[in-house]
């Protein structure tokens, strides 16, 4: 099975956020709310996907069993009660879920979504990020009860377990129904697919078990969604100004014109500037001292201020989603520091020799990089990368840009394999979820795309998973400093990525809530 990474959140299942409103207080039924993507979604099978694209559309369609509040606060999802421990954790459903053709949502069907994520025959893509290899799932139809016995300890289970995206039994024996966003438990339907176009969505009159105590009958919910696909940033800003959309996020300059305008809009932050070193056998990478050098070559201030109009901030940490659940520094303090004669020494300590023409040699093979670019992250990418091109030549590497879109990419990260720096970043909302990109199984047997192989990562990983909660923050700390310290994955520079809104409102915790969505009169 094709694994998928995605790009600007890679894994955004938790977390809270705000509220994005677009200025008037007065509420509207009946109306579309049209929001852009910068990709087509393609699958929209919640285990088999991790592409960030496909999870925002997917949160429209499939419920989770609990939600969390803009403070933080865990409340009330598709179930009413739960409890959790490292090891175990039980929901309680509410009572009258149903199915868009009527049949309700049993226990059995949500142990069955849980229990087939943990199967690693099933190879989810969610196995090792949200649920554990090797997580079981039993019901009680009597006590509406789902009880969780996870693989092995888990800090974060409740939420882990607890934001997994839910399907129908039906979705459940056919899966291909899925894959088209049908038989979910979620607030709408889908009505029409147009790939690489637009997907509309109608909202379930009958969806009563929003968030906590939301009501089904409050005025302003809208009666449709359409989701767009634009890859031109410039576009997606034109048709919001004009208002053909209510909402869009503009990660590139483009976002200049709306400010100027006065819209509202809500920030997110994301690790935009990362590299992560393919560590295979026949990569340079392979060599810690190549890793560093070329981490030693660039100024990542300045690359960052590139990267992100010079609007980012230094990276602490993969993990971005507020409330960071460990807070604290992983990266500044680790990563190497900028020191050209420093890198240019540590390769000829290590044997890559400088020819004729400059570039390094070490038994007879060029010191040569293919550095993959993401396309559809934004403009300012480009520039990036040569920037950073150009930095590497200067210390006698060749480097080879090697633009991708998101297919590219998964194709290349979780396929063939066939390159040694990643600019693809990757974002987080818990600690535990680093563990699977960064140990264990490579493609395609795992997620694990840069073979990384770091023992101080991996012990303290597995202390810290044994501790709920905040209580292993030192241990998954030291986990994360340990890969920067080694090179093998980079976060250097945080974006802040606003969602610009015009004629709705709408709360951003790790994605956009369609429970939160009102639609104001014009």
């Amino acid at each position: 099975m094709k694994r998928a990474v995605a790009l600007l959140a890679a894994v955004v299942l938790t977390g809270c956020g705000t509220s994005a409103n677009s200025g008037s207080s007065q509420l509207a039924d009946g109306k579309t709310f049209t929001m852009s993507v910068a990709a087509d979604p393609g699958s929209l099978d919640p285990a088999l996907t991790v592409l960030s694209v496909a999870r925002q559309v997917g949160r429209f369609l499939y419920g989770r069993l609990i939600e969390r509040t803009a403070n933080g606060d865990i409340v009330a999802g598709l179930a009413e009660k739960w409890e959790a421990t490292v090891t175990t954790a039980s929901f309680t459903l509410r009572q009258g879920i149903t199915c868009p053709d009527g049949a309700p949502l049993t226990a059995t069907d949500v142990a069955a979504n849980i229990t087939f994520v943990g199967d690693p025959a099933n190879k989810s893509p969610l196995a090792g990020i949200q649920v554990v290899p090797g997580t079981t799932a039993t019901a009680d139809e009597a006590t509406r009860t789902v009880t969780v016995t996870s693989g092995a300890p888990d800090a974060f289970l409740l939420t882990n377990v607890g934001t997994l995206p839910i399907v129908c039994a039906k979705g459940l024996a056919d899966r291909s129904l899925l894959a088209k966003g049908e038989q979910g438990t979620g607030m709408f339907t889908v009505s029409e697919i147009v790939p690489n176009d637009h997907y509309t969505l109608q909202r379930r009159k009958d969806f009563k078990w929003g968030p906590g105590d939301w009501q089904a009958d409050q005025q302003g919910l809208p009666d449709q969604v359409v989701v767009r696909v634009i890859a031109n940033e410039t576009t997606a800003v034109n048709l919001l100004l004009q208002g053909q959309l209510s909402a869009a996020t503009v990660a590139g300059p483009d976002q200049e014109r709306l400010l100027a305008q006065k819209l509202e809009h809500v920030d997110n932050a994301t690790p935009l500037g990362t590299l992560t070193f393919n560590q295979a056998d026949g990569h340079p990478g392979k060599d810690p001292a190549v890793r560093r050098a070329l981490v030693q070559a660039l100024d990542l201030a300045q690359v960052g201020k590139v990267l992100t109009s010079g609007k980012g901030r230094p990276s602490q940490s993969l993990v971005t989603v507020q409330p960071r659940p460990c807070t604290g520094d992983n990266v500044g303090p680790n990563v190497p520091a900028f020191d050209k004669a420093a890198a240019t020494s540590a390769l000829d300590s290590a044997g890559w020799r400088a020819g004729a023409d400059g570039t390094r040699a070490k038994d007879g093979t060029p010191l040569a990089v293919k550095l993959l670019q993401p396309t559809v992250v934004g403009p300012t990418v480009t520039a990036t990368a040569e920037l950073v091109q150009q930095a590497w030549q200067g210390i006698g590497v060749k480097v080879e840009i090697a633009p991708v879109d998101a297919a590219g990419i998964n194709q290349t990260l979780f396929g063939t394999g066939a390159w040694d720096v990643s600019m693809v970043p990757l974002t987080l909302s818990l600690p535990s979820q680093l563990v699977p990109f960064a140990s264990g199984p490579v493609p395609p047997q795992g997620v694990n795309f840069g073979h990384i192989a770091n023992a101080e990562f991996e012990a303290a990983a597995k202390q810290a998973a044994s501790l709920p909660g905040a209580e292993g923050c030192e241990q998954w700390n030291k986990a994360e400093a340990a890969l920067v310290r080694d090179a093998s994955l980079v976060p250097y520079f945080d974006a802040i990525v606003p969602t610009f809104v015009k004629g709705a409102k709408f709360t951003v915790s790790d994605s956009l809530d369609p429970t939160s969505i009102r639609m104001l009169a014009s």
